[in-house]
């Protein structure tokens, strides 16, 4: 169990949303079930803490990631990010570049990526009609980072980056990157980073890769799969006052050093790419970054 104290919810039952739950050592969850698909929230406990990156972290990028004291009010995060099942089960189809071809629903355990900003607001509306009271978003980018960190201060939540390029052992047992992505990687239509990467002068690990199913790697001390690497995941927040969304987490095709707490980057809220997708929440509000 973490550190915080017992949320009064855990008394009051579960929400009406809610068709499983339970109690582990991670903490509290809660399911609903969408078709034959069913998808968990976890609990997170609201309280205090330094977003961003002391100076000196390996990777860090000074301009974006100044440190602040934030305080967020609990609220509910998936627990992995939004599959392909899930998001096939909501809007009827699969954008995904990285798509089992097989069917029943539990073949479709991937992240869905290909998703832009403006497509996933579509099927969060689309959800909360679905299931009343269910009222999901996107987490905001203080939210993320706080959830992310569990109650952490190194740069991922497994410890400070020992290579912040392609081969971390810190990383690797709990993200898929650029440095172990081609590792089980068992779709034909994969990337071969090591060639994308020569472009650069730099040498990726051979083999072709792409997203891996979610929940493969250990979580974080919440209970949470997948926070860092496979997909960069969407948040509310603009970014930098400008058109352009956040995005967190790093990816299946990125160093080790995009893939930490507080490494940030934006996109436009219409692309679709093959390395972002989006964890949901309830109980937050929109947010503005710096």
């Amino acid at each position: 169990m973490n550190a915080f104290a017992p949320n009064p919810i855990v008394a009051e039952g579960p929400p009406a949303w809610a068709e499983t739950w339970g109690e582990d050592v991670y903490g509290v969850w809660a399911g609903f079930v969408i078709g034959e698909v069913e998808h968990r929230l976890r609990w997170i406990p609201g309280g205090h803490f330094t977003m961003g990156s002391p100076e000196g972290e390996r990777g860090r990028l000074d301009e974006k990631e100044a440190q602040r004291d934030q305080t967020v009010d609990g609220f509910w995060l998936g627990e992995t990010p939004v599959t392909q099942a899930l998001w096939t089960a909501v809007m009827g189809d699969n954008p995904s570049r990285f798509a089992s071809k097989r069917l029943p629903w539990r073949c479709l355990i991937r992240p869905v990526e290909q998703v832009s900003w403006d497509e996933v607001q579509v099927f969060l509306q689309k959800i909360n009609t679905t299931i009343d009271g269910l009222d999901l978003r996107l987490p905001t980018e203080a939210q993320w980072e706080y959830a992310c960190r569990a109650g952490t201060t190194t740069a991922t939540y497994a410890g400070d980056l020992d290579d912040e390029d392609f081969a971390s052992e810190v990383l690797s047992p709990v993200a898929w990157y650029g440095g172990n992505a081609a590792q089980e990687f068992d779709l034909e239509d994969g990337e071969d980073l090591e060639t994308f990467w020569k472009q650069y002068d730099q040498v990726a690990p051979p083999g072709r890769s792409g997203t891996h199913p979610v929940g493969r790697k250990a979580p974080n001390p919440w209970g949470l799969y997948d926070m860092l690497g496979n997909v960069y995941e969407w948040c509310q927040d603009e970014y930098k006052r400008g058109r352009r969304r956040v995005i967190r987490g790093g990816s299946w095709d990125v160093y080790a050093g995009n893939c930490r707490a507080a490494c940030r980057g934006g996109r436009v809220p219409g692309g679709r790419v093959d390395d972002v997708g989006f964890r949901v929440s309830r109980g937050q509000t929109s947010g503005r970054s710096p």
